[in-house]
């Protein structure tokens, strides 16, 4: 199981997408800051000037070069509250790597437990097909006249249907086998249920619910969303109020052949503040947007809360179901085992038919199948449980996740001389 579970984890493609994303997210901070930070650019034209006066000819050649300096020194503080907005989104994000981890992680479980369960169940319809073709003894016992030709066709008929689903059960280990390699991105190989996981699992239902809501990926992607989403309110009202801008410029200009007066160098610095009077009714609207937003935001928070707790009650429950499960199947089995031996032998007595005889094993095969799926439901509901209280994700069962790469690379674009140099992505 853990070696599934590391394999997903450097392989999946949803997760390398989440890292993906969470670096473009990184990116949306750099531009925020960008606003509050000088932008610096140059200039070059020339031009060629000709004219044809009285039969005369006159012609002049011209150069310029500019230096242009522009920055916002003051904006009522909305670019601080898009940085902010900008930081929780990359927070988002990188919650994001986690809440995709965890659905990945549960999915590998999932398969797994399939490709193990189907193969107990190919195994075990296999097992009861070759029973069925042992009950010839009825074909035998017609031909002697201890039998009927009743018996033989309910042997005929419940050995085909022996065959379907022994059919079934190999088309459905096949699925289970793509689906595997799908997230695991290698065929299974020899697999075990045995499992250290259970450890994790806290000791009570209401511990489960207060780690879920400390810890899961989905409420701390609401907790951040929340935060963006205040800020984005703080950043519309600020857009009433007034933007303070500094510029500057230098340049040369030189005229050929013969020069001038506006030869040389020169340039300028100035200063302009602006104040929104009136903007067609966009500013207040962008307000109230985002006050929406924002309270949609804790809306949206709310509802993560409520389905994280269900998730949790949901996994605890299906760990006692499938405990109660396997506790029946423990003893339907022996039992179920002895009733076919005895119903067999009343046969040979003349006492039972060959149906009996066939019922007792459909009996049999259902309750082991049942201790199967029980099986199968404990591991997966353990699994459950785990990653509804946010673990399933944590460093115990997957190292490289990629959080550190995420972490590195938004410091790294936060740097303000960050174009001047290559950037590893």
């Amino acid at each position: 199981m853990t070696q599934a579970l590391t394999a997903a984890c450097s392989f999946s493609p949803e997760l390398q997408s989440a890292v993906l994303q969470a670096k473009a997210s990184a990116e949306n901070i750099a531009q925020a800051l960008s606003q509050k930070r000088p932008t610096i650019g140059a200039s070059l034209s020339g031009n060629y000037n000709w004219s044809m006066v009285g039969g005369q000819f006159n012609d002049s050649q011209s150069l310029t070069t500019g230096l242009q300096y522009n920055q916002t020194i003051f904006d009522n503080f909305q670019t601080d509250a898009r940085v902010e907005a900008a930081r929780a989104g990359a927070e988002i994000a990188r919650h994001q790597i986690f809440n995709t981890a965890q659905n990945v992680l549960l999915s590998v479980v999932q398969a797994y437990m399939s490709v193990l369960s189907d193969r107990q169940l190919v195994a075990l319809r296999q097992e009861n097909l070759e029973f069925q073709a042992q009950l010839q003894s009825a074909q035998d016992r017609l031909e002697v006249g201890e039998g009927t030709r009743i018996d033989v066709a309910q042997a005929e008929a419940r050995l085909a249907q022996g065959r379907a689903a022994y059919q079934a059960a190999i088309s459905s280990l096949e699925v289970s086998e793509a689906t595997f390699q799908r997230y695991v991105g290698a065929s299974p190989g020899s697999l075990g249920a045995s499992h250290n996981y259970a450890r994790l699992i806290p000791s009570s239902i209401q511990a489960a619910i207060a780690q879920a809501e400390a810890n899961h990926p989905a409420i701390l992607i609401s907790k951040a969303a929340i935060r963006a989403a205040q800020a984005g309110s703080d950043a519309a009202q600020a857009a009433f109020g007034p933007t303070a801008s500094l510029t500057g410029q230098v340049g040369t200009r030189w005229t050929g052949p013969s020069g001038a007066p506006t030869d040389g160098m020169s340039g300028s610095v100035g200063i302009s503040i602006t104040i929104p009077i009136y903007a067609g009714g966009a500013i207040g609207s962008g307000v109230r947007q985002a006050n929406l937003e924002q309270i949609q935001s804790e809306v949206d928070a709310m509802s993560a809360y409520d389905q994280i707790r269900e998730a949790v009650i949901s996994a605890w429950a299906g760990i006692q179901s499938a405990d109660a499960q396997i506790a029946a199947a423990n003893s339907a089995v022996p039992a179920g085992s002895e009733v076919l031996e005895g119903v067999i032998q009343e046969r040979d007595l003349g006492t039972r038919t060959t149906l009996d005889v066939l019922n007792s094993q459909a009996e049999l095969i259902n309750a082991r199948k049942a201790g199967i799926n029980a099986s199968t439901q404990k591991v997966v509901a353990t699994f459950s449980l785990l990653s509804a209280t946010g673990q399933l994700a944590g460093q115990e069962l997957c190292q490289s996740l990629g959080i550190e790469e995420v972490v590195d690379y938004t410091q790294t674009v936060e740097d303000v001389w960050q174009e001047l140099r290559t950037v590893e992505d």
